[in-house]
């Protein structure tokens, strides 16, 4: 019954993609500030459904679009903007942005540094007239990182699953924060690095392994801390490779990771009571092994058809 009901999930996950956290990023240099001439590029994510968004430049400059190049996973365009004033104090608009995509937008002034981040719901961002001196938009970034990756979300439920005791709980939750915390520095700062490819296809095993836990009733896991640990350096590598991608502001690099990394921390807080709530009610209603057996076929059938996806666009 279980290999059945494994096999029909696995089917019904052909339709179901794990969404990549690719947001769009616009950088503008300044390249005079007495002339106010700049040179912006838009980085907007290739795979995205729909037509690329647009940015609008704000009114008073003059705007010459120079080429259009592919990038990883992105298509980058230059622009060349001559305004008859600063930037600081204008708005820019970036128009039809998918509700998945989020678009941060960094100017570099030749006196500053500016980061904000524009969304399907706030898509309209006004350039202050003081310095910006904490990166904050990275703290949404982490929020948005994690809330998109349903891959990371279906971990942090197995985790849970495969873990009996409060005390237990706490300790794997603090020791996969320590472990993908170290792999994020390490990679963004260039002490390591792996193929996003492979890091991807490494987490779907995660969940895979995960999965087979859950039922597992003989074979607990005896330190899930050390488990989390493991699995938490291979997620941080994930949580980097979405910065490098984007780019990073060089002078507020400490900074930028930290507010990323509270924001992953923050949704991964509210994402806890969830699992814990549902394993309350299965209790509750008697039916706690049913429980995890629908949700370990659900993350075992995802993880497999992920590997297996991740691994073809490694080989192709």
């Amino acid at each position: 019954m279980k290999k059945f009901f494994f096999s029909f999930f696995l089917i019904i996950t052909f339709d179901i993609k794990s969404h990549e956290f690719n947001p769009a990023h616009l950088v503008i240099d300044e390249i005079n500030n007495i002339d106010y001439i700049y040179e912006a590029t838009w980085m907007y994510p290739f795979k995205n459904i729909g037509n690329r968004a647009k940015v609008n430049f704000p009114k008073g400059c003059d705007v010459v679009s120079d080429k259009i190049s592919y990038q990883g996973k992105y298509i980058n365009e230059k622009f060349f903007l001559n305004c008859a004033s600063s930037l600081k104090g204008l708005n820019i608009e970036i128009v039809n942005l998918s509700v998945l995509t989020d678009a941060l937008v960094t100017i570099n002034f030749n006196d500053d540094i500016f980061e904000g981040l524009i969304n399907v719901q706030k898509n309209i961002l006004k350039i202050p007239l003081s310095s910006n001196y904490y990166p904050s938009s990275y703290f949404q970034l982490g929020i948005s990182h994690l809330f998109g990756g349903l891959d990371h979300i279906l971990f942090i439920f197995g985790l849970i699953l495969c873990i009996s005791g409060f005390l237990n709980i706490l300790k794997a939750i603090t020791a996969f924060t320590i472990a993908h915390s170290i792999t994020l520095g390490i990679t963004v700062f260039g002490i390591i690095s792996l193929p996003n490819g492979t890091i991807e296809a490494l987490i779907a095993l995660s969940l895979i392994f995960l999965a087979m836990e859950i039922n597992n009733i003989k074979k607990k896991l005896k330190t899930p801390w050390s488990t989390a640990f493991i699995f938490g350096l291979l997620h941080g590598l994930g949580f980097a490779s979405a910065l490098i991608d984007i780019g990073i502001a060089n002078d507020k690099m400490l900074l930028s990771l930290l507010f990323f990394n509270i924001g992953i921390e923050v949704a991964q807080i509210i994402l806890i009571p969830i699992p814990l709530l549902l394993i309350l009610i299965s209790k509750t209603l008697n039916i706690l092994n049913v429980f995890k057996i629908i949700v370990s076929i659900i993350i075992g059938g995802m993880g497999f058809y992920w590997f297996i996806d991740r691994v073809i666009g490694i080989i192709l």
